[in-house]
């Protein structure tokens, strides 16, 4: 039920924009709407997600429209491009929001028997005839920085043009989605394999990351060069390279897990 007697923050999105207050000042970041009614109307149908508490309280919901309304003092940003706008916090939870109402539109009938769900919980549903629960899933991924020495003995990076990147003139790191059965590690070996037909060796973990876009994980590794010679999948990449750090190419922007790597071994 909405709280229409207290200030509630409003995660509101319209197709691939989130609804943002625009700052009062120069230097200042965007804001989350924050009033005692969502800021956009809103039907008896619309699916109110309601997420964790602000620190001090205040309350926090989201909602999908099908159209955006202009509100002044507002705009709809991506939410990718979202980030560096808001604060830290801001975004994670907007991440977070984003994808419930991707889980709650592509749940709303039950995958076994084909009856409505009902929501249970935040984040459970249950079928309304044969009681199957479904919760959100997380599709994990892994993204890997490889190294190597050259043979002048300069220190090495891997970096690939995926053809599904959008800028045509950025690199990034060999990614791939984790399959059945296997383990990240194996995960890892698998896609440098397939992709560039390199083996390494060293496998560590690095660190994760969420990424909603639209209901991901991204987990990263770092991993030394093993043998083998560059030969690129074509279906999955159109070209690829050893970088040194005196001759980086364009590379993904701060919010990915990837330029984290990459500033990683960059800054080393």
């Amino acid at each position: 039920m909405m709280n229409k007697g207290n200030k509630t923050q409003w995660f509101v999105f319209c197709g691939g924009g989130i609804l943002l207050k625009e700052p009062q000042q120069e230097g200042e970041l965007h804001s989350i709407p924050v009033s005692n009614t969502p800021p956009t109307d809103t039907k008896e149908w619309t699916s109110i997600m309601t997420l964790p508490d602000c620190e001090d309280g205040t309350e926090r919901r989201a909602y999908s429209i099908d159209s955006a309304t202009h509100i002044d003092g507002h705009v709809y940003v991506g939410l990718r491009e979202s980030f560096g706008r808001l604060s830290k916090e801001d975004f994670i939870m907007a991440s977070k929001a984003s994808e419930l109402l991707y889980w709650d539109s592509n749940s709303k009938y039950c995958g076994f028997c084909g009856a409505p769900m009902k929501r249970t919980t935040d984040i459970s549903k249950q079928c309304t005839h044969c009681g199957k629960e479904v919760w959100p899933q997380v599709a994990p991924a892994i993204i890997v920085r490889i190294r190597r020495i050259n043979r002048e003995g300069k220190e090495q990076i891997l970096l690939v043009h995926a053809r599904n990147f959008r800028r045509s003139e950025m690199y990034g790191l060999v990614a791939g989605f984790v399959e059945t059965g296997e383990t990240l590690e194996d995960c890892v070996r698998r896609e440098v394999k397939e992709e560039t037909h390199l083996q390494i060796k060293n496998i560590r973990y690095f660190g994760s990351q969420s990424w909603p876009f639209p209901s991901g994980i991204m987990v990263g590794f770092t991993a030394d060069y093993d043998g083998g010679e560059l030969d690129i999948q074509k279906e999955e990449l159109s070209t690829a390279g050893w970088f040194s750090r005196d001759k980086m190419p364009p590379i993904p922007d701060k919010m990915s897990i990837a330029r984290q790597l990459i500033d990683d071994w960059l800054e080393r």
